[in-house]
């Protein structure tokens, strides 16, 4: 689905772009061939390029509008982006987000709040844009939600290492004063809430959502692609604390198996939402069906 409405919220996906670059094995360094030779039925080719051996995953937004605010939830890897270390998405100049964010009725300058589940560099390339050879807040009236934990570990690792993302894509938001440095429980109002789910980093957030008895939750890279729903385990790469990425994962999928809550897949394949349930001795993603 594009859109899906939770009583008085609609959710819609932002899609940037569908990436296969990632080869499955690095993505996730600790499985083997065996591991995949497992799965490959069932996520060939939606989630697993059957040629390649790469996978599928969707570098996309969500967009809310709740009955008093309109957010962003992750804003990709965004345009004209120096990164030099992902040469396929350096300097990229797809022209796709704010043309999709305009097609479903949204201006930048109509989006209240940005929230960033955390501070990788495919969740915060869009909080920034560049104009007259500045970046500049994409967002000009809207307040961005960064935990607070995440801003610490990321400022202190810039200082050890400076990273490129950190500032074209997060300082020019603090320095034109747009950030909200917030807990990782922070609420902002009795529809929308953050949850801490530290591990893929220290200061990662799921964000949830509730009107009318409906409830979604947003994951950024809690999980990262539907095997790891059967394969709770599997370490994604880029975890900072895999052992704690794992316990995290597993308690969000025994919190949300069968609970009725829309769980909106950040990095899944398209259609990229539905809900956890259990499946025979193991926890599944039951796509939602529709689309539109």
């Amino acid at each position: 689905m594009t859109q899906h409405a939770l009583g008085q919220i609609v959710v819609r996906r932002i899609v940037e772009s569908i990436c296969t670059e990632f080869d499955a094995s690095s993505f996730f360094p600790q499985t083997t061939r065996d591991d995949w030779a497992r799965h490959r039925t069932w996520m060939e080719p939606w989630a697993l390029d059957p040629v390649s051996g790469n996978l599928v995953l969707t570098i996309q937004a969500f967009l809310v509008r709740t009955r008093h605010h309109t957010i962003l939830i992750d804003t990709c890897v965004g345009d004209h982006k120096p990164r030099p270390l992902r040469p396929f998405w350096h300097m990229q100049k797809l022209n796709t987000f704010l043309p999709r964010l305009a097609a479903a009725g949204v201006a930048p300058e109509d989006v209240d709040y940005v929230m960033c589940t955390h501070l990788h560099w495919d969740h915060v390339g869009w909080n920034t844009q560049l104009r007259d050879g500045r970046w500049v807040p994409t967002f000009p009236n809207a307040k961005y939600i960064f935990a607070e934990v995440e801003w610490k570990s990321f400022e202190a690792l810039h200082r050890r290492q400076p990273q490129p993302h950190f500032v074209d894509s997060i300082l020019p938001v603090m320095e034109a004063g747009q950030a909200q440095l917030v807990s990782s429980d922070f609420a902002l109002d009795d529809e929308v809430w953050l949850e801490p789910t530290p591990g893929h980093t220290p200061g990662h957030v799921c964000v949830h959502l509730a009107s009318q008895g409906d409830q979604a939750v947003i994951t950024g890279d809690c999980i990262h692609s539907p095997v790891q729903c059967v394969e709770p385990g599997w370490i994604m790469r880029a975890d900072l604390d895999p052992a704690l990425a794992s316990v995290t994962r597993r308690r969000f999928l025994e919190r949300y198996c069968d609970s009725g809550v829309t769980v909106c897949a950040t990095h899944f394949p398209e259609p990229s939402v539905g809900r956890i349930i259990q499946r025979e001795d193991a926890f599944w993603f039951d796509y939602d069906a529709a689309d539109g």
